[in-house]
């Protein structure tokens, strides 16, 4: 090993970083649950060790622990574990912008003074003696681009500038310098401070050797004790680097530490490295250093200068780092996803709930064009558990308008449209928790012959237990007799429910009252469960006993029968105007994230837009319509409130109780005659009341009609 000549300035390897991958995705954890636009410094911690092979330096390192955990405060340090002997923590500070202009324009020097003079501080105060650690404050400034996985940083190990610099007397190999004896001794001692959880992680120390060879390592607040000895004593420190020639960078600011702390003038260096985890005297260095102290330090005037920004290749530049290509592909699209979400909530809504809405489990009924448009929709406002039922099949005809579909999903008689559907979702989503159901729904005006009503009574308890064991319903399907059933099921479990229906250039879109029987009791607590706890603040108790919020068919005045017998073509399929569904799918489920986060839940009242209720009360999401009602023609929207009906088919009183009580009898009459349910809910009586009613029309002077006094049930 060749020797620096003597009288020659000391010089030191400088520090070099190594960030762990899972620093920069707790980072960006941090800033998207807990942080968001704050810019605020972050405490951070970072580790070293000894140098521990002779060809291989030790890096200052960052890690995922090296951040505070999100739960807690942002001001607190990181909890870290104590007695690592391979982790000599740093305490460290980040400044994280918003962008990059903002990275660029920070003003680095004051950065570094600010760091600087935070350790001279710490010497002055005596922290510094206590804990030796903070003579190796660092610092770190980066932009984290959360898109596209990118990260630009920077980091500044601040070192103290001593004026004059030190002048080097001796330097040598530990083995040459101590006396075999006193390396034996000196390795021995290390390796037990080494292996004490009390101080295997205390990277400054003093090593005494008394005329014995004795050596021992002590506490740098023992130094007024030991100095007083006539024992040989030196300054240890931990080496991360393992140059031949120049003593690693922690030196730096533990000479500075020496000179002001004790006013010394020459200093005795240790430092300390290793080989498989024990001391190695051949690799470790003494030297000898010769200080001038400023007057400055002495009356502590004036705080040093400071150098310290990390070189890049030679030169003061910052570093880039893309993670894209290395993230697993679910992973990032799970974080994508969530992107927008977390950024929502950073300024336009604080109070949004994400995980009511990933808990959230969700029924589709009807996987066609309306189907296809809510599960997107549905999954953009992040919810991941989506349940599509259908029994159709992918036709030549829906790619075009449904789009989850391709044209292979039409091939060879067309795939079902459920299962089509899930596995388009898992394409677009992999993180998505998707499943299809393929099972038609048993309907009024559609009886069933006797050898098939067991077969349609497993579908009714399938679609029973369906509803019951998820959170929310979206009534989707072509018709309105398949809505019956799963409107009548939901209002006994007292499911939220969203109907949309379209014509050709008009759409509905309306969320279900409570049921009729649910008033009051709560959820059950499995579904409660499947919320998560969150769930427990909507409230499901009518206590002011308003009117219940109708139902898709409490309007009608007539039983649901079949609506496609006899109709041609254009009268069958659902033709509308491209643009329709997307439009009510879009308010559909808006509609359901305004309930989630509604405090009243289910039992919201419905509110029109631009009403007296939008006042002190007003929610975050903006009013709770009961009904939506568009048109394209007119390019016009309303909302609209309508009660409910005690001779409603679907979710009135005497229907559910009358469901309770007798079941899948109750079931196969309404399917197989739907004048029942006419009769049961007194709509026959007020039909013939109504047609009791009679004008003389060719007695113009009694009655004058007008087609203003038309309205439309």
């Amino acid at each position: 090993m060749a020797e620096p000549s003597k009288g020659s300035l000391l010089q030191f390897a400088p520090f070099q970083s190594t960030v762990d991958e899972g620093f920069w995705h707790r980072l960006c954890s941090l800033k998207l649950d807990k942080l968001g636009i704050d810019d605020s410094p972050i405490p951070i911690t970072g580790f070293y060790a000894p140098s521990s092979r002779s060809e291989v330096p030790n890096h200052l390192t960052l890690i995922a622990e090296s951040l505070p955990s999100e739960s807690s405060e942002q001001s607190a340090v990181p909890t870290m574990t104590q007695g690592n002997r391979n982790r000599c923590s740093v305490p460290g500070i980040l400044y994280n912008t918003n962008t990059i202009e903002s990275f660029r324009a920070l003003d680095k020097m004051s950065l570094l003074k600010a760091e600087a003079k935070k350790i001279w501080e710490d010497i002055h105060t005596g922290k510094a003696v206590e804990d030796s650690a903070v003579l190796s404050r660092f610092l770190l400034i980066s932009f984290a681009d959360l898109k596209k996985w990118s990260f630009h940083y920077w980091f500044a190990f601040p070192a103290l500038m001593l004026d004059p610099p030190a002048t080097l007397v001796d330097l040598r190999s530990a083995s040459q310098w101590f006396s075999l004896e006193e390396a034996e001794s000196v390795s021995a001692a290390c390796n037990t401070w080494r292996n004490s959880s009390s101080t295997a992680d205390v990277p400054f120390f003093l090593v005494s050797v008394d005329s014995n060879s004795n050596a021992t390592v002590k506490h740098l607040k023992d130094w007024e004790t030991c100095h007083r000895d006539n024992n040989k004593l030196l300054f240890g420190f931990y080496d991360p680097y393992h140059l031949p020639n120049n003593p690693g960078w922690p030196l730096r600011n533990f000479l500075a530490f020496i000179s002001a702390r004790w006013d010394l003038k020459s200093v005795r260096f240790f430092c300390y490295r290793e080989n498989r985890g024990f001391a190695d005297m051949a690799l470790s260095l003494v030297g000898e250093a010769l200080i001038s102290v400023p007057q400055g330090w002495k009356d502590h005037q004036s705080v040093p200068n400071a150098v310290g920004w990390e070189l890049s290749k030679g030169r003061k530049l910052s570093r880039h780092i893309s993670l894209a290509s290395s993230m697993d592909p679910t992973r990032l699209a799970v974080s994508a996803a969530d992107l927008n979400l977390k950024l929502m909530r950073w300024r336009a809504l604080p109070s949004l709930n994400l995980n009511i809405l990933s808990n959230l489990k969700c029924l589709l009924i009807g996987a066609g064009t309306l189907g296809c448009q809510v599960a997107r929709m549905l999954m953009a406002w992040g919810v991941r558990k989506i349940t599509l039922l259908d029994n159709g099949r992918v036709a030549m005809s829906n790619p075009l308008r449904q789009s989850l579909y391709t044209l292979d999903d039409c091939l060879n008689g067309g795939e079902f449209k459920a299962k089509a559907a899930v596995k388009s979702l898992k394409r677009i989503f992999p993180a998505v928790e998707a499943a299809d159901v393929v099972m038609a729904i048993p309907m009024p005006g559609h009886p069933v012959p006797a050898q098939e009503e067991l077969s349609v009574l497993d579908d009714c308890r399938l679609l029973h237990d369906l509803i019951d064991s998820h959170d929310a319903v979206f009534l989707l399907t072509d018709t309105r007799e398949s809505r019956w059933l799963p409107t009548l099921l939901c209002a006994n479990s007292n499911k939220i429910t969203i109907t949309a229906a379209l014509g050709f250039d008009s759409f509905l879109v309306m969320r279900h009252g409570a049921g009729p029987l649910g008033s009051n009791h709560r959820l059950k607590d499995e579904a409660v469960n499947a919320l998560s706890s969150d769930l427990g603040s909507i409230n499901l108790v009518d206590r002011d006993g308003r009117r219940r919020l109708g139902c898709y068919f409490c309007n009608d005045v007539v039983a649901p029968i079949d609506s496609t017998a006899n109709r041609t073509l254009d009268q069958q399929c659902t033709v509308t105007r491209p643009g329709l569904a997307p439009i009510a799918s879009a308010l559909a489920v808006e509609l359901l994230v305004g309930i989630l986060h509604n405090p009243h839940g289910i039992f919201a009242e419905g509110e029109i837009a631009n009403s007296s209720n939008r006042g002190s009360d007003e929610q975050p999401l903006g009013v709770l319509p009961h009904q939506i009602r568009g048109s394209l023609s007119q390019f016009s929207q309303m909302t609209l409130v309508g009660h409910s009906s005690d001779s409603c088919t679907a979710c009135s009183s005497t229907v559910v109780s009358e469901y309770r009580a007798r079941g899948r009898d109750f079931i196969l009459q309404a399917i197989n005659h739907p004048t029942y349910l006419e009769d049961l809910t007194g709509l026959t009586e007020l039909m013939k009341s109504a047609s009791s009613f009679k004008l003389d029309w060719d007695d113009e002077s009694d009655v004058d009609v007008d087609d203003d006094d038309c309205v439309e049930i």
